[in-house]
């Protein structure tokens, strides 16, 4: 809820005891390291401060965190990783160094990569991280024969999912999904607090969206259709009169989906979250572009081969073909259960930021 600035958190240590602490609440607010120091006030000198970014050294909305931290004279700093942002780069740690402060990198830096696995997303390849969300029967079906999926999961389940869209910064379907179940895609079973609904994104080649549809509507949250080519140029005039940001991503008869989250990079997405259906999973796990799987899988069993199945369209025929991922986190949420995996060949958070010295 940060956004479009990274989540950092921050304590000040001095003779083994916490004497502050602080985290960032968003943009144009004091930053952790300032929080946690004004909180430490004199016990800040010859203190050692722990922060899970490395502080700034710039001007934006607030001063550089690295005055701060001088002009409180804390003597060491330990970071878990460096900011991968070009304004702050290095530039941080190096400035206290000079300064003769003892500066470490390194620890709990996967913890802190994991922490800001959008931000590092956004700026180190120009698109949000992606993460699949679908719900399923014990035997892999997304819903029953002629679409109805409400409600494969319990009440729980449903719960953690609007809690997901509440942690992301835009919730994306297809349009089969769009047109079945013409859903509203906001935040409702939790409450939204101080932060920011979630943008809503379509996915709709040809613009078939009925335009009395909810998403059709616009409204808040923004509602973005990103369309190809040969789409509907009427309903995209509707649609845009009513303030749906209407996208065309490249020139083919299906939507470029590597232009498309590059697209929503440049609008500050940094975290994509995508509810279906199982043919755009199936086009994203195609394109490589799926970094995380979280499947909500139900105790029932549909047994039906005309039911769809959660992700469809990859004409994998061998084992040795299939996409293979691992399991990161397996837990219940009542009755059902929450799995999450990712593509073992996948794009790691952790792997992009220095081991540290």
């Amino acid at each position: 809820m940060t956004h479009p600035n990274p989540m950092v958190g921050a304590v000040v240590v001095k003779d083994g005891e916490v004497v502050g602490r602080g985290y960032h609440r968003g943009p144009g607010t004091p930053h952790a390291e300032a929080m946690a120091l004004e909180e430490a006030g004199e016990l800040s000198a010859g203190s050692t401060l722990y922060v899970t970014l490395e502080p700034c050294n710039h001007h934006g909305r607030t001063p550089p965190c690295t005055e701060a931290i001088l002009a409180r004279g804390v003597s060491r700093v330990v970071m878990a990783m460096r900011d991968p942002n070009p304004h702050v780069a290095g530039g941080g740690a190096d400035r206290l160094r000079e300064a003769g402060l003892r500066v470490e990198e390194g620890l709990l830096r996967r913890e802190a990569a994991e922490l800001n696995k959008g931000y590092l997303s956004l700026v180190l390849r120009g698109r949000p991280w992606l993460t699949v969300k679908m719900a399923s029967t014990a035997d892999g079906k997304a819903a029953a024969p002629g679409g109805n999926s409400r409600w494969i999961t319990g009440e729980e389940a449903r719960r953690v999912v609007h809690r997901m869209r509440r942690e992301c910064d835009a919730v994306m379907v297809g349009s089969g999904t769009a047109i079945l179940d013409d859903p509203e895609l906001t935040v409702r079973m939790v409450s939204l607090g101080k932060g920011r609904p979630p943008r809503r994104v379509v996915v709709d080649s040809r613009l078939r969206l009925p335009l009395e549809g909810r998403l059709a509507m616009g409204g808040d949250p923004p509602v973005l259709v990103a369309v190809a080519e040969g789409h509907d140029r009427r309903a995209a005039e509707v649609l845009r009169s009513r303030g749906v940001e209407v996208l065309q991503c490249g020139n083919g008869d299906m939507v470029d989906l590597h232009l498309l989250l590059r697209m929503l990079g440049e609008r500050g997405v940094a975290h994509l979250l995508v509810e279906g259906g199982p043919r755009l999973v199936g086009s994203l796990f195609r394109e490589g572009l799926v970094d995380e799987v979280v499947l909500f899988l139900a105790p029932r069993v549909l047994g039906n081969p005309e039911a769809p199945d959660w992700v469809t369209g990859l004409g994998i025929t061998s084992l040795t073909e299939a996409w293979e991922m691992r399991w990161t986190e397996v837990k219940r949420t009542g009755r059902d259960l929450m799995l999450r995996a990712r593509p073992i060949e996948g794009w790691d958070p952790a792997a992009q930021v220095s081991p540290g010295i």
